[in-house]
């Protein structure tokens, strides 16, 4: 299952999810940004990769809804509702992700590191 991960400009937190969900078997990550002026902007080509799209926040989804409606139809795009406050990496940032990612693609339920 292919992962995409997305944030604001693709430095903290989208970067972190995909680290660390990249490890987990059966699964292949990538991150991007919707930040105009980002380095690692999202494409069309990494949505038409992407089995499942996670946004970090309301207003990402809702702008790669209005850039890229025709391009989303039939795939899976979610909010994890996680704020712009966390460094990448951050030990308060890793748990959070382990703990709403699974939510929406539960076959990593059992894939977290001890």
């Amino acid at each position: 299952m292919r992962l995409l991960f997305v944030c604001a400009r693709n430095r903290l937190r989208s970067p972190t999810a995909e680290h660390i969900f990249a490890a987990a078997p059966g699964f292949e990550t990538d991150s991007a940004a919707i930040a105009p002026d980002a380095e690692n902007r999202i494409t069309p080509e990494l949505i038409a990769w992407s089995d499942v799209i996670l946004v970090m926040e309301p207003s990402h989804k809702a702008k790669l809804t209005k850039s890229f409606s025709k391009l989303l139809c039939g795939k899976r795009l979610v909010c994890l509702d996680i704020p712009d406050e966390y460094g990448f990496m951050d030990p308060e940032l890793v748990p959070l992700l382990w703990e709403r990612v699974p939510r929406f693609v539960p076959s990593l339920s059992g894939a977290k590191p001890e």
